[in-house]
């Protein structure tokens, strides 16, 4: 028996190359969502302890994809995260959503949940931005991030299943072309 079987009700299972590309997808995944999270909390750290051209370079690079309001978003040191806190979810939701994926959902399926469920979590982000955006209700740094956390942790169980599913296909095609 090979140190990866598993011994189950007496009845050997071995992980299959499938199984494998999964943990592998997912670990992966995972990786870079909470590498990028450490780079958004990183940014105001480094720019605290005189690391400024590391913290101008993160700062850059989320320049891309988020405003960075000072007002909007939180802040260590006195120096403001690399995104705004509705952002921060987003990837901090995602994140930990990730993380704790294969507790919640079996690697093994690449099925994802009926749609509705993702337009759902994305009804109280569009609530909050819309009551802010209208001048109707003054939205705050707390209803910005677990809006965007909530929107996020759901997109993963559509994400990561294609992620998987994706991972299989690129093997078999590897595969395909070394067989031949």
């Amino acid at each position: 028996m090979s140190a990866a079987a598993v011994e189950r009700n007496s009845v050997t299972v071995e992980p299959t190359h499938r199984d494998r590309l999964a943990v592998a997808a997912w670990a992966l995944t995972t990786t870079i969502a909470l590498a990028v999270l450490a780079l958004i909390i990183a940014a105001p750290l480094t720019q605290s302890g005189n690391h400024a051209g590391f913290a101008s370079a993160i700062y850059k690079a989320f320049s891309f994809v988020c405003h960075q309001i000072p007002e909007r978003s939180f802040h260590i040191a006195g120096h403001q995260f690399a995104v705004c806190s509705r952002c921060t979810g987003l990837y901090a939701g995602f994140a930990l959503a990730a993380s704790i994926y294969p507790l919640a959902r079996s690697l093994k399926r690449s099925d994802t949940p009926r749609r509705i469920w993702l337009v759902l979590a994305a009804v109280p982000l569009l609530i909050d931005f819309a009551l802010g955006y209208f001048s109707i209700w003054e939205n705050t740094q707390l209803s910005r991030f677990l809006t965007g956390a909530l929107l996020s942790s759901v997109a993963v169980f559509y994400v990561m299943p294609g992620l998987i599913e994706l991972s299989n296909m690129i093997a078999g095609r590897l595969a395909h072309k070394k067989n031949n």
